[in-house]
């Protein structure tokens, strides 16, 4: 069904699913205090540091850096797109998605079952065609992988499967929609024609698309389906379903660019193994490669057009690199793909070449440090202009910092060199090594605010932030005016109802921090943030006017007022700590 799922429902599904419940049938916890602990299902470790808070109705690894909701964990552990992950948890508690109806949201069951029976009738050509078996069988592939993938042929000829399904006007039209036909002067007819078929699956394994490869230089090697209502190129994978068939969480996925590639590479040992569709890596694609994976390696050739497309892969990349996630670049010999690569090298050693590709860092700054000259100040200042806003594009944790800090430098080391050290890192950390985030009033407020939504009564008027424009601040003021409205909402509910936010990866990192258990204690660090916060104002105001000599009368009254209120405020913050 076609819709969008309203807001209201999600924060009702969230209200009656027990997190702790979902996990728990998945990943075996043990209570600690008032939460929850286990081994991290999303990394390797041996001391637990995968926390589940029933309070917050979140869960959070202090290793990795994986956190979120019901909804999120099943997306990360089951490996599902969100809208499956609501049918999940809703179906788990008796619940039916609504849908915000729109014009262009139909029903799409006719259109599923108009694909799969083309799927069927392209399979049954494969067997009755002995050029296309033995086109396959010259390209090494086996009957067995064939039927595994469903590869089938369109035979030649205009209108072979409208003969066999576009039977009456309903049929045809589910055809067009489907993006079966194409249509000429003389009418409609079929889009494939003398290839070789292969379907491509979404999520739940059911056909959507169809990439069909030429037998003869008589027109485009490789013609993919058009977008429809039920398939867009940029995000979906093929070869993606059949990958997590093989095994739920997979330990890496390969990347490469043709169909061919990902059927011989499964029929050679590496079942988890998948292509684009014709178009460069988009973010989305990188969302669901990360989600079936932490280590994604990207198989490129390694001329100027292939090493473009990694590029682009990069970038797509970056924002999607939390704690625990890795992208790695191969970069194939001239004249080799990864179909002929794995028929010379072999298994074994395609395996090691894997495990040797390059690392998205080192092909990110041999990128950026090749095109510059680095015995320049020049060079070094282009380096650090054009490498930090990709950089900036990472979210925050220890790898973004680590970046930011080999940008600083490199663009250093040639000063370092010529003075016979070694450049400092500008990044500062605690004892475990990973960067400090400074606690910050805003910060403390936020992270106290969706942590715990009811303390927004405690908030206070705003109208001594009139005319704010504090980093931050108008955030807060939402996020105030939100909780004040539903202080009864859990974390989880707060950062989905949120989930397209400008705000929301602030917010998720803040909901991880770790804050007070005591109700009282954590009212009063939320009072002396808001308290923070107001004294920076304040200052800020009292730095903006003019100096005392040139201020009317009316002037000099607000900034007594306001040195007044700067005293108050400093006091008020010094009571509480000698409490």
């Amino acid at each position: 069904m076609g819709g969008l799922i309203p807001d209201s429902f999600i924060e009702e599904l969230l209200g009656r699913t027990d997190i702790v419940e979902i996990i728990e049938r998945r990943v075996p916890l043990k209570r600690a205090g008032r939460e929850f602990q286990a081994c991290c299902p999303f990394h390797d470790e041996k001391t637990p540091s995968f926390t589940v808070s029933p309070q917050k109705q979140f869960y959070h690894c202090f290793g990795c850096g994986a956190h979120g909701s019901a909804i999120g964990f099943m997306m990360n552990f089951e490996g599902l797109e969100f809208v499956d992950a609501v049918e999940d948890l809703a179906h788990h508690a008796g619940l039916d998605v609504p849908r915000e109806v729109t014009r262009a949201a139909k029903p799409s069951a006719d259109l599923y079952g108009i694909l799969d029976a083309a799927a069927v009738f392209y399979q049954e050509e494969l067997k009755n065609n002995q050029a296309a078996v033995d086109y396959l069988k010259k390209r090494g592939l086996s009957g067995e992988i064939a039927k595994e993938f469903g590869i089938g042929f369109a035979p030649q000829g205009w209108d072979n499967l409208i003969t066999r399904l576009g039977t009456d006007a309903a049929r045809m039209a589910l055809l067009k929609r489907a993006g079966m036909l194409s249509e000429g002067k003389s009418g409609e007819y079929d889009k494939f024609r003398h290839r070789i078929m292969f379907p491509i699956h979404d999520r739940r394994g059911r056909v959507i698309g169809f990439g069909g490869r030429a037998l003869e230089d008589d027109g485009p090697k490789y013609l993919n389906s058009p977008e429809t209502e039920l398939f867009h190129k940029g995000r979906e994978l093929y070869g993606l379903y059949l990958a997590r068939k093989s095994q739920a969480k997979l330990d890496r996925i390969l990347v490469v660019e043709g169909y061919m590639d990902v059927v011989a590479l499964a029929q050679f040992g590496f079942p988890n193994c998948v292509a684009t569709l014709g178009t460069a890596t988009t973010g989305d694609q990188a969302e669901l490669l990360f989600r079936a994976a932490d280590e994604v390696v990207y198989c490129f050739d390694g001329d100027r057009a292939g090493r473009k497309a990694a590029w682009r892969a990069l970038e797509a990349t970056l924002p999607r690199l939390r704690e625990g996630r890795q992208a790695r670049f191969l970069f194939l010999p001239e004249g080799e793909d990864p179909d002929s690569l794995v028929r010379k090298l072999g298994q074994d050693e395609f395996s090691e070449r894997l495990s040797e590709a390059q690392s998205l860092s080192g092909f990110f700054f041999d990128r950026f440090t090749q095109a510059v000259d680095m015995d320049s100040i020049d060079g070094r200042a282009k380096l650090v202009e054009t490498a930090r806003p990709l950089v900036e594009k990472i979210p925050d944790g220890v790898f973004h910092d680590m970046m930011i800090s080999e940008l600083e430098t490199l663009a250093r080391h040639r000063i370092a060199k010529r003075a016979g050290g070694a450049a400092k890192p500008s990044v500062s950390a605690g004892k475990t090594g990973k960067p400090v985030q400074q606690r910050t009033p805003m910060r403390m407020a936020l992270a106290h605010l969706v942590q715990n939504p009811a303390l927004a009564a405690n908030a206070g008027g705003l109208d001594a932030f009139e005319g704010c424009d504090l980093a931050g601040f108008e955030i807060y003021r939402e996020l105030v005016d939100f909780c004040a409205q539903s202080p009864n909402m859990t974390t989880a509910q707060i950062l989905e109802i949120w989930h397209d936010h400008p705000a929301k990866s602030h917010l998720n990192t803040l909901a991880t921090w770790q804050l007070p258990g005591d109700d009282s204690r954590m009212a009063q660090e939320y009072r002396d943030a808001v308290v923070g916060l107001e004294l920076q104002w304040t200052d800020v105001q009292i730095a903006r006017m003019p100096k005392i000599v040139e201020l009317a009368a009316e002037q000099r009254k607000k900034l007594l007022s306001l040195q007044q209120r700067r005293q108050e405020l400093i006091a008020a913050l010094q009571g509480d700590s000698s409490e």
